[in-house]
């Protein structure tokens, strides 16, 4: 019990807290003793980019998406606007026919995103397309800083910061996900530094079109697969943090499960589809950050969280030592933090301090009902979070 207990207590550790740490010395080592960046020379003349933006009844929002698009700091005949608009039944392709610099690719049944990168990709000409989603909206120099970092033959594909607001204080979900975002962005930056950053998000990547893979119509996780197969043939993912894509948060935590769930279920079914990544022998960097940013928090590290419950209780009862009563009782106030934080929540307040606790609790359940909805689902589609 008491050794199955520490590697209970030190997955949980690790996996969100220890590896920030092992990953900061990591390229704060690599910083003193390796080998100095390559500085590469500037394109002659900019390449030619096409952005990508795959929709579903986006028509609430496609005014306010091409005019962030119009305000991005690129020369407008070598940014070429590409919709897929996948299975739309509002008027997003009406809207869509008022703007002449804009492609549309529209397929009348609904596959999921997946389906849709497969039939725009067809359509693309350039050497870099920047995929992003209809409501995020981009920082004008997202487009430049992005073909900068692809000045790297190494590199290829190129993941973009995501950033969460909330439109007004009383929005809990939209705060707890900005958190969570903080501290993936940060865990990715050091990836990047390390060797390379563990996927790319929907909200804003870039890849070399040549490196663009099919996937089954069924995956959940396409921009995420997508990245990582082109790590796995070899090439790098370069975090950019001044390329970034702002969207509004969950309106509430019932819509965020849903994220979630989709979420933790294409982690599963990526963890699987990709496990040749996992292999030290073949990828002895990437499967060290793999397997520690990502297949332990979506895969073991929830059961070992639940498990420490029982496993405290029972160390404690057998008097099998006082540090066994510390973290009982260390335990006791977390579950007690994150129950004050579901009920402040839930009359419409928040705490920061008590709210943090919480939405670590929540993130970890729905990986629980990801499986669950892993193991329902037949196909690419998913039903939308309404943003705030």
């Amino acid at each position: 019990m008491t050794t199955i207990f520490w590697i209970c207590f030190f997955l949980v550790f690790y996996t969100y807290v220890g590896y920030g740490i092992v990953l900061y010395l990591a390229t704060r080592i690599k910083r003193m003793f390796g080998k100095k960046e390559t500085t590469f020379d500037a394109y002659n003349t900019l390449p030619d980019v096409t952005m990508m933006v795959c929709a579903y009844n986006e028509e609430e929002i496609v005014k306010a998406k091409m005019e962030n698009t119009h305000a991005l700091d690129y020369p407008k005949d070598k940014l070429h606007i590409l919709w897929v608009t996948d299975g739309s039944d509002d008027s997003t392709n009406s809207l869509l026919a008022e703007y002449s610099d804009v492609a549309v690719v529209f397929t009348p049944e609904r596959k999921g995103k997946t389906a849709a990168l497969k039939h725009g990709i067809k359509e693309v000409k350039t050497e870099i397309l920047v995929m992003t989603d209809a409501n995020t909206m981009l920082n004008k120099e997202a487009i430049r800083v992005i073909v900068d970092k692809m000045r790297n033959p190494k590199v290829g594909c190129v993941a973009g910061e995501k950033r969460v607001k909330a439109r007004n204080d009383r929005q809990a979900a939209a705060e707890g996900e900005g958190m969570y975002w903080k501290y993936e962005s940060f865990l990715k930056r050091l990836d990047s530094e390390l060797y390379s950053a563990m996927g790319a998000a929907g909200e804003l990547c870039a890849i070399r079109s040549q490196l663009f893979e099919e996937m089954p119509d069924d995956t959940l996780l396409d921009d995420f697969i997508l990245s990582m197969r082109i790590v796995e043939r070899g090439y790098t993912i370069a975090y950019a943090s001044d390329a970034y894509a702002m969207e509004y948060g969950s309106a509430d935590l019932n819509e965020e499960s849903k994220r979630k769930r989709r979420i933790a279920a294409g982690g599963l079914q990526s963890c699987w589809r990709l496990r040749s990544l996992m292999n030290p022998l073949m990828h002895p960097v990437v499967a060290f950050q793999f397997v520690s940013h990502r297949v332990l928090r979506w895969s073991v590290t929830p059961f070992a969280l639940i498990a420490l419950i029982p496993l405290n209780v029972w160390l404690v009862l057998t008097n099998a030592g006082t540090i066994y009563t510390v973290i009982w009782l260390l335990q006791t106030v977390f579950y007690l933090a994150a129950l004050a934080g579901y009920i402040l929540e839930a009359n419409g307040h928040k705490n920061k301090l008590l709210y943090v606790p919480y939405y670590f609790l929540f993130m970890n359940v729905n990986v629980f009902r990801g499986i669950a909805y892993l193991t329902k689902k037949k196909n690419g589609t998913w039903e939308k979070a309404r943003r705030g």
